[in-house]
Protein backbone atom coordinates (compact mmCIF):
# COMPACT_ATOMS: atom_id res chain seq x y z
CA UNK A 1 0.00 0.00 0.00
CA UNK A 2 2.96 2.23 0.91
CA UNK A 3 4.16 1.94 -2.84
CA UNK A 4 1.07 2.80 -4.36
CA UNK A 5 0.35 5.91 -1.87
CA UNK A 6 3.99 6.99 -2.76
CA UNK A 7 3.36 6.83 -6.71
CA UNK A 8 -0.01 8.30 -6.35
CA UNK A 9 1.38 11.39 -3.87
CA UNK A 10 4.80 11.78 -6.45
CA UNK A 11 2.51 11.89 -9.65
CA UNK A 12 -0.37 14.24 -8.07
CA UNK A 13 1.45 16.77 -6.16
CA UNK A 14 4.97 16.40 -7.15
CA UNK A 15 4.90 16.50 -10.79
CA UNK A 16 5.24 12.79 -11.69
CA UNK A 17 8.46 11.93 -14.05
CA UNK A 18 9.39 15.66 -14.42
CA UNK A 19 12.47 16.73 -13.21
CA UNK A 20 16.09 17.66 -14.33
CA UNK A 21 16.57 17.24 -18.09
CA UNK A 22 19.43 15.15 -17.49
CA UNK A 23 18.54 12.91 -15.34
CA UNK A 24 15.57 10.11 -17.03
CA UNK A 25 11.86 10.71 -15.66
CA UNK A 26 11.62 7.18 -14.83
CA UNK A 27 14.89 7.52 -12.39
CA UNK A 28 13.09 10.93 -11.28
CA UNK A 29 10.19 9.60 -10.42
CA UNK A 30 11.69 6.86 -8.13
CA UNK A 31 13.44 9.09 -6.05
CA UNK A 32 10.81 11.29 -5.80
CA UNK A 33 8.45 8.07 -4.90
CA UNK A 34 11.69 6.41 -2.70
CA UNK A 35 11.80 10.08 -0.74
CA UNK A 36 8.15 9.48 -0.24
CA UNK A 37 8.41 6.11 1.55
CA UNK A 38 11.35 7.28 3.45
CA UNK A 39 9.40 9.77 5.54
CA UNK A 40 6.26 7.61 5.85
CA UNK A 41 8.29 5.35 7.50
CA UNK A 42 10.52 8.30 9.59
CA UNK A 43 7.15 9.71 10.70
CA UNK A 44 5.75 5.93 11.41
CA UNK A 45 8.98 5.47 13.55
CA UNK A 46 9.52 8.84 15.40
CA UNK A 47 5.69 8.88 16.59
CA UNK A 48 4.28 6.84 18.90
CA UNK A 49 0.68 5.07 18.01
CA UNK A 50 -2.25 6.93 19.73
CA UNK A 51 -4.41 4.72 21.91
CA UNK A 52 -7.89 4.25 20.18
CA UNK A 53 -9.87 5.90 23.19
CA UNK A 54 -7.95 8.84 23.08
CA UNK A 55 -8.18 9.11 18.91
CA UNK A 56 -12.08 8.63 19.63
CA UNK A 57 -12.32 11.11 22.35
CA UNK A 58 -10.46 13.93 19.66
CA UNK A 59 -13.38 12.92 17.05
CA UNK A 60 -16.15 13.26 19.24
CA UNK A 61 -14.92 16.54 20.94
CA UNK A 62 -12.96 18.28 18.51
CA UNK A 63 -13.48 16.84 14.58
CA UNK A 64 -16.96 16.38 14.76
CA UNK A 65 -17.96 20.00 16.35
CA UNK A 66 -15.33 21.61 13.69
CA UNK A 67 -17.03 19.38 10.67
CA UNK A 68 -20.72 20.41 11.66
CA UNK A 69 -19.41 24.56 11.70
CA UNK A 70 -17.92 23.45 8.32
CA UNK A 71 -21.42 22.42 6.90
CA UNK A 72 -23.07 25.34 8.37
CA UNK A 73 -20.82 27.99 7.51
CA UNK A 74 -20.90 26.36 3.92
CA UNK A 75 -24.55 26.41 4.00
CA UNK A 76 -24.58 30.17 4.81
CA UNK A 77 -22.35 31.16 2.56
CA UNK A 78 -24.33 29.28 -0.49
CA UNK A 79 -27.63 30.86 0.68
CA UNK A 80 -25.98 34.45 0.90
CA UNK A 81 -24.40 33.94 -2.67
Amino acid sequence: HMIVFASLVATLFLGGWHGPAFVPGVVWFFLKMFAIIFLCIWVRATFPRLRYDKVMKLEWKFLLPVALLNVLATGLVMAVL
